[in-house]
């Protein structure tokens, strides 16, 4: 999809929609001109190279440098040539038609005419989120691709998509994680104005739209900030990708970013935000980096728009989540719902499913989905085993709709050596309880493209560097598992599919040939049921739970495999989940809960005809879940 971005008709209009920044380009309002500015604090020379024909920039305070061209215009591609000998695509480019180290692309932004005016997002609890990887999710890989699918998404059931990064990376084939440009959506999957009529038709058909973005690191190819603003960096923390950014130095460095969050919420009309692995985001400043963010996007987003912010963060921080709404993130990826499901439906206990398991934790894995459950966190102080310290914050003033809660996503899957699914992992049996479980609980629900019909195609780590970063990974990749006894033998690591090949990338491409096959449309249906029940029986009784002090619900373990968890709704009613994720029946105590009884309350779902009448006469059968409301 390289080339010149060429878009619509030119001239603003009441459906146009641009964000003004401080960094990269501004075209003047009568189009005459573009003035051009980078933060290049430790260059010595800075020069605009404009359709290859060199122009002096103004070094001006604090390490700015300005330029104005009354001869650019939209579609010109420029670069900025450090200290007269190396040329640098603009960090803030908002298009890279030749990758990550050609030159950029002035773009009007207003030149797009957007259809969605009407559009103003929807309320946080009625999030389905719907993961994807727009290069493997259809056979295209591109925006268009995704475009083609939005019926189908709808039909489904969510109501949100989220897209994996986009920031530009280097190559053709990536997850995303490796972005470098955070302006300019990757080339390779279409130009800025595929994405944006990719968004304004997913709001067209009522489905939001978040992007997942990435303010902890760069990727390792392309990245030239280090050249020119050394400050941008610190040597005094240290990430698994490097020198951090240094969010308590300079200025320009945190605006950076806090600029690029509204960039994508205004100039691209995205509903919302993930933001990833922000526990390595460091930052000991009064102002915490995340809490200016979310209070900048809060007072600077018109108030009548639904823009929903979410965290990636292993610390379970629950104080980013605390506050006032100007303040604070909407969710978090709840990542310890995933690793007790995980062991429930596998047994594994290995490395971070060890806090899990009973042998570690004391507790056997049900305990802790159950408090997932019904608290949002599983560790919320409590002494991690594997982490060998304490881990989470309390969640008790919290909504559950502060939890996103999944059974795959793309690192939970990619990061096996093999990227199988969760399903390949375990019986079909505890798959069906536990999505039974997932998608009717009143927190926010994820799942991870192909999911909904048990897609048996991989997701694996792939990625697209020149060759010698291409072998550092690939062996960095196979060395990384050499410590897990199954793959101590060498000749077994080399089986572990070489990310920079291009087999690789396309066996992650899902199949979509396969939905009418007997096992795939039976769980197609099955995802579909569940997403109807949830619209019309459980999101009516969650506005008033978000906004809310919450009710504790209560909870109890049965025999170690089995839990009753009761949610008391803020309309007076209960919703009650009775399961059974496991293969042994159970007894239930005597006498049973009021809440129990089918008779006082409606069952809005059970796994089985009979379910809730072996429930009410004392019996759970095994993998049985009931769900009841009353």
């Amino acid at each position: 999809m390289a080339g010149v971005y060429a878009a619509g008709n030119a001239g603003p209009t009441e459906t146009s929609r641009i964000h003004a920044m401080p960094y990269g380009t501004h075209i003047a309002p009568d189009k005459a001109g573009v003035t051009f500015r980078l933060w290049a604090p430790t260059a010595q020379s800075v020069e605009l190279m404009l359709n290859d024909q060199p122009l002096v920039l103004d070094a001006q305070a604090d390490g700015w440098h300005t330029c104005f061209s009354a001869q650019a215009r939209h579609g010109d591609l420029y670069s900025f040539r450090i200290n007269g000998d190396l040329n640098v695509p603009d960090p803030a480019s908002r298009y890279q038609p030749q990758d990550v180290h050609g030159p950029s692309q002035v773009v009007d932004p207003t030149r797009f005419e957007w259809e969605d005016t009407h559009w103003k997002g929807r309320p946080w609890e009625e999030t389905s989120l719907y993961e994807l990887h727009v290069g493997t999710f259809t056979p295209e890989g591109t925006y268009q691709g995704v475009k083609n699918k939005l019926d189908y998404l709808v039909d489904l059931g969510v109501t949100a998509i989220e897209l994996m990064p986009l920031s530009d990376f280097p190559g053709q084939r990536n997850w995303g994680y490796d972005g470098v440009l955070p302006y300019a959506p990757d080339s390779s999957y279409g130009t800025p104005d595929d994405l944006k009529d990719l968004i304004q038709t997913a709001h067209q058909k009522g489905l939001m739209v978040f992007l997942d973005v990435v303010y902890n690191h760069f990727g390792p190819d392309g990245n030239y900030l280090h050249t020119y603003a050394k400050s941008f960096f610190t040597e005094h923390y240290h990430t698994p990708w490097g020198a951090a950014i240094n969010f308590e130095g300079p200025r320009p460095v945190r605006e950076f970013f806090i600029q690029n969050a509204l960039y994508w919420l205004t100039e691209y009309h995205i509903d919302g935000l993930r933001f990833d692995a922000v526990h390595a985001i460091y930052d000991q400043s009064p102002t915490h980096f995340l809490n200016e963010l979310a209070e900048t996007v809060r007072s600077q987003i018109p108030a009548d728009r639904h823009v929903h912010l979410v965290l990636e963060n292993d610390d379970n921080a629950s104080r980013f989540l605390l506050g006032k709404r100007q303040t604070h993130f909407d969710a978090q990826w709840n990542d310890d719902f995933h690793h007790a499901a995980h062991v429930i439906a596998t047994g594994d206990a290995s490395g971070y499913y060890s806090d899990y398991d009973e042998a570690a934790s004391h507790q056997p894995a049900v305990a802790h989905l159950a408090r997932c459950l019904s608290e949002g966190f599983a560790y919320q102080g409590e002494q991690s085993q594997y982490r060998r310290h304490p881990r989470g914050e309390k969640t008790d003033q919290l909504p559950l709709t502060a939890f996103v809660n999944f059974l795959q996503n793309h690192d939970q899957v990619g990061n096996r050596a093999f990227g199988e699914r969760l399903h390949q992992l375990a019986p079909p049996e505890a798959m069906k309880s536990l999505t039974e479980v997932l998608l009717l609980a009143p927190s926010i629900p994820m799942l991870f493209m192909g999911e909904e019909w048990q897609s048996d195609r991989p997701f694996l780590f792939f990625c697209d560097f020149n060759p010698e970063l291409s072998r550092l990974v690939t062996e960095g990749r196979r060395k990384e598992f050499a410590r897990f006894p199954e793959f101590s033998n060498p000749e077994t690591r080399e089986r572990i599919p070489d990310p920079a090949a291009v087999s690789t990338f396309e066996q992650s491409r899902l199949d979509w040939t396969v939905l009418h096959q007997p096992v795939h449309a039976e769980w197609l249906a099955l995802t579909r049921e569940l997403l109807s029940i949830r619209k019309q029986a459980i999101i009516p009784h969650l506005a008033a739970q978000t906004h809310e002090a919450p009710r504790k619900p209560e909870c109890k373990i049965l025999e170690k495999s089995g839990m009753i968890v009761e949610w008391p709704l803020a309309n007076g009613k209960t919703l009650v989940l009775v399961a059974n994720p496991s293969a042994t029946p159970l007894t239930l105590p005597s006498p049973l809960s009021d809440n129990i009884r089918s008779g006082r309350m409606n069952v809005i779902y059970q796994s089985g005809d009979t379910v809730a009448q072996e429930i009410e006469s004392g019996t759970i059968p095994a993998w049985a879940v009931l769900w009841k409301i009353g």
